[in-house]
């Protein structure tokens, strides 16, 4: 069974809060969902699973990496023409109707996002913010199960690191006779 646009019209919201985490700002992350969803369009026919409570998981699965492709293939374009800038107003604006320490810390959240790693900030999208099994991100990710685990494991304390300002723990040292 191919894809359908009715199967794919109630994840958008997710695929474009995906996106939008990734990218940093909402043009570029609508620029990699169209992209996406325009790239599922033309491979749909490659998409295949059954008709039942998997097929939803599976076309999200299968749209997150397409999505991880391009994004990949956007930052190794823009890494190559050297035409990868931020600027100060693609900062996501947090909504005015939050309590300003919810703001705060919002803000704070999204800066040390932004400051991880790429695969850092991604697996931690993926299965923290998307609730993404493990298998189901290494799906997605084309890597190990293994590797998600500890991708995930460096990438959170990395957070909790910088969400706490402290420095970088390091390991103590043992002493060899």
């Amino acid at each position: 069974m191919s894809l359908v646009l009715d199967d794919v019209l109630p994840l958008l919201p997710r695929l474009r809060r995906h996106a939008r985490l990734l990218c940093g700002d909402s043009a570029r992350a609508d620029d990699l969902l169209q992209d996406t969803l325009e790239r599922a369009a033309r491979k749909g026919a490659l998409f295949h699973a059954e008709p039942g409570p998997e097929r939803m998981d599976a076309m999200r699965n299968w749209l997150l990496t397409l999505m991880h492709r391009l994004y990949l293939n956007q930052r190794r374009d823009a890494r190559e023409a050297l035409h990868d800038s931020l600027d100060d107003e693609d900062t996501p604006q947090p909504l005015v109707h939050e309590p300003q320490q919810q703001v705060a810390l919002r803000l704070d959240l999204e800066r040390a996002l932004a400051a991880l790693p790429a695969a850092s900030r991604e697996i931690l999208l993926l299965v923290c913010v998307e609730e993404l099994s493990y298998q189901d991100a290494a799906q997605v990710l084309d890597v190990p199960v293994g590797t998600v685990m500890s991708r995930l494991s460096r990438a959170r304390e990395r957070l909790r690191q910088s969400m706490s300002g402290a420095a970088p723990a390091r390991p103590p040292l043992r002493v060899v006779k």
